[in-house]
């Protein structure tokens, strides 16, 4: 694939993210359930904001010639949108009014498209610097700072973005397993990222 033609891509699909998400607002707004703090601490709607800006900035810089986007920024967008892909498909289908992302194609760009798109992205074009695992590690600091924010809020508020994290649904002791299996699959993902991008990297190199 040309650079022109991937750098277009990039920002064909980074705007098609910027429109869903100023389609689910609206749509919220006209509803009267929109509230800005509720929406934007959605790990999903965080995610999609990380990898929006990854596709656009990406592909203007491409454009221009200007230095890449960081390869740790991209895998992080890459692993974050990954998992998101994995949480939705297992423990979030058929909750998409909870979530507020029920508007069907909405729901299908933020859950399916765009982890999609970044994962074939890490592919078509690697990273250019090998990452090791422990520093791809560096990538579960913000799900981390993330869970203990939204449990410390949850506890104050008693609002929940997910139900697997509510202690309401069957106390805090399932919420801890969650957690654990959620953070060990965040793992198991940077080490996948990492792994693959090194050596689609060596492949390309050699190419």
């Amino acid at each position: 694939m040309g650079r022109t033609v991937l750098a277009l891509t990039r920002i064909a699909f980074g705007l098609l993210i910027l429109v869903a998400m100023i389609t689910m607002i609206r749509f919220l707004v006209d509803e009267g359930s929109f509230n800005a703090l509720n929406f934007f601490t959605f790990f999903t709607i965080l995610s999609n904001l990380l990898a929006m800006g990854v596709l656009l900035e990406g592909g203007r810089r491409m454009l221009t010639g200007t230095p890449p986007i960081p390869d740790m920024i991209r895998g992080a967008a890459v692993v974050y949108m990954t998992v998101t892909y994995i949480v939705f498909a297992v423990l979030l289908r058929g909750l998409e009014e909870e979530l507020q992302t029920h508007l069907a194609w909405v729901d299908s760009v933020f859950h399916r498209v765009a982890p999609i798109v970044l994962m074939l992205g890490w592919v078509v074009d690697p990273p250019k610097e090998r990452i090791p695992f422990r520093r791809a590690l560096w990538w579960l600091a913000f799900p981390l700072i993330w869970v203990v924010f939204t449990m410390i809020r949850g506890a104050i508020d008693g609002r929940y973005p997910y139900p697997f994290l509510d202690p309401a649904n069957g106390g805090y002791g399932i919420v801890f397993v969650y957690i654990v299996a959620i953070t060990l699959l965040f793992v198991f993902v940077c080490w996948v990222v990492a792994t693959a991008g090194s050596i689609l990297r060596s492949r390309s190199a050699d190419a």
